[in-house]
């Protein structure tokens, strides 16, 4: 397999699944502008390089002109780990720019249970600088539609609220940054199917905590969610299709309460 025919293989055998859904995102939400200049986030699996790759034809064949950076933050891969993600970008053609930093090191003296929310948290923190360092405006990540769905239910579910991950968002604590997602519409078992039609292997984790956290709470539980979706589509095949759909069509007038700002609001208002 060469980079070339897997660039090939997302406009014209996954067009529909992966390239379509792609544009539609970048085109609905508006995620890049003239002059931008997007950081792409390589983390090392398969959505983040499929992400790389689209967002390249985007730059080669798209309407509007705009600059591209494609990082890697090693927080402290084993040494496999970064040799598998900078082959897979030689073998696909993406010019990474890879920064260290002591995440894994700094989690794990701080954490003794499941460190992946800091972990993250701390991750974006680190893009955000790396990003901004290179003249860029905005990042990049790989979040798919799955993902998408995932949390929302999570929210209901564990959080007791209706919340979803968002195709972009500024950033609070790196001013004029911003952060977007064009997979967003992009359902994971077409990212899978597309890798092993290439005869791609990419890192599932390349987190040095994955045993340790294999059995936690937060990463049972979207094993969970993502069950339960599963379950629900054998019967309903449009499930997951209308729970992301129901995000962009919320009915205000039949929601009992809701909060802005620190502000709150209730039906009884205008009762």
């Amino acid at each position: 397999m060469s980079f070339s025919e897997a660039e090939r293989s997302i406009i014209k055998k996954y067009r529909k699944q992966l390239w379509c859904p792609f544009i539609k995102s970048v085109k609905r939400y508006a995620l890049v502008s003239e002059g931008d200049k997007i950081a792409v986030c390589i983390s090392g699996g398969k959505d983040s390089f499929l992400l790389a790759k689209c967002m390249q034809e985007l730059q080669r064949h798209g309407e509007v002109p705009f600059g591209l950076e494609f990082i890697v933050m090693d927080p402290g891969y084993a040494p496999q780990n970064r040799a598998r993600i900078e082959e897979n970008a030689a073998l696909l053609g993406v010019p990474v720019r890879i920064f260290g930093s002591d995440i894994f090191a700094v989690v794990d003296s701080v954490t003794a249970g499941s460190p992946c929310y800091l972990c993250a948290r701390m991750r974006r923190g680190y893009l955000y600088e790396f990003a901004k360092k290179c003249g860029c405006n905005k990042i990049a990540l790989g979040h798919h539609f799955d993902d998408v769905v995932s949390t929302t239910l999570l929210s209901m579910f564990y959080g007791a609220e209706i919340r979803t991950m968002l195709p972009k968002l500024r950033s609070t604590s790196h001013p004029g940054m911003e952060l977007i997602r064009p997979l967003y519409a992009v359902r994971e078992r077409d990212v899978v199917a597309w890798a092993v039609h290439n005869g791609l292997s990419f890192l599932n984790c390349a987190c040095r905590f994955t045993e340790r956290v294999a059995d936690k709470e937060e990463e049972s539980k979207r094993r969970e969610m993502k069950a339960l979706l599963s379950r629900m589509e054998e019967s309903n095949p449009a499930a997951a299709d209308n729970v992301f759909r129901s995000m962009h069509n919320v009915a205000l007038e039949c929601i009992v309460g809701w909060r802005k700002g620190g502000a709150r609001g209730s039906f009884l208002d205008e009762y």
